[in-house]
């Protein structure tokens, strides 16, 4: 994976300082791409009291940004989580809570780079509303969680702060000289992982053949549908390979009714 497979994503955030914060930290660790889910501010320019260009929270952000401006000129803006990381093969999402609802799999700034290092992009990498982080919904939406050691006393990050320190981590390992970054068509045998939409259609597919064998009368549903969803994430399974698992299983249930 290199720098230009990352996409930061920004979950919910609600001041407009830190985004631009955020570019900058991105921008000083050769990271470009920027996504916003669901923000909690205008995203209108306003016209300064004084009439002398334009106020308002855009200002903010190009202000707190400096010379990363084109960073969140690039940014995307999405209505959901979900519809911000769907193109992604790997969501990992940021958080120091644990908790049974929370991922049991969890990784610091620098075991996760090194595990990305390794893995076909792209991947999110996913941050909360600065008040209230990732609320549980939004990590199910992760395949595992990463968290930055921190004083017990206080461990609780500035927003911009926690993607700088990631952005550095990801800068060391994965810094390599880029031709560009025009993504490419992929060629026959190359390892292209499936994103999160196909994903969630295959986990949905062995769901249904599952159900068909009576495998849900009790709960236990959703815990192997997260289970699913992380571990085909973290595999970097193919679109062949996952074909080839749902048939397994479509195959194990025909068998069954035959007999």
């Amino acid at each position: 994976m290199l720098l230009s497979d990352v996409v930061i994503v920004l979950s919910r955030p609600e001041r407009a300082g830190n985004v631009g914060a955020v570019c900058r930290a991105m921008k000083n660790m050769g990271l470009s791409r920027l996504r916003l889910a669901t923000p909690d501010f205008s995203l209108t320019d306003t016209v300064s009291e004084a009439g002398l260009g334009f106020g308002g929270d855009l200002a903010v952000i190009r202000a707190r940004a400096i010379h990363a401006v084109d960073v969140w000129e690039k940014a995307e803006t999405f209505d959901s989580l979900a519809a911000a990381v769907e193109d992604c093969a790997l969501v990992i999402g940021t958080t120091r809570r644990r908790g049974r609802h929370r991922k049991q799999v969890t990784m610091t700034p620098s075991e996760t780079a090194a595990f990305l290092k390794n893995h076909p992009g792209p991947a999110a990498l996913v941050f909360g509303n600065e008040r209230t982080g990732l609320e549980d919904e939004e990590l199910e939406l992760c395949n595992f969680a990463s968290h930055i050691p921190a004083d017990e006393a206080f461990p609780s990050l500035n927003l911009s702060h926690a993607v700088q320190i990631y952005a550095y981590e990801l800068f060391k390992t994965l810094s390599c000289p880029r031709t560009d970054d025009v993504p490419v068509d992929a060629v026959k045998g190359q390892w292209v992982p499936l994103d999160q939409a196909a994903i969630e259609t295959l986990v949905k597919d062995i769901m249904d053949n599952l159900k068909t064998l009576g495998f849900y009368k009790r709960l236990g549903q959703k815990e192997q549908e997260r289970f699913f969803r992380d571990i085909f994430s973290r595999s970097a399974m193919t679109e062949r390979e996952g074909r080839y698992f749902a048939g397994i299983i479509a195959k194990a249930v025909r068998l069954s009714q035959k007999h």
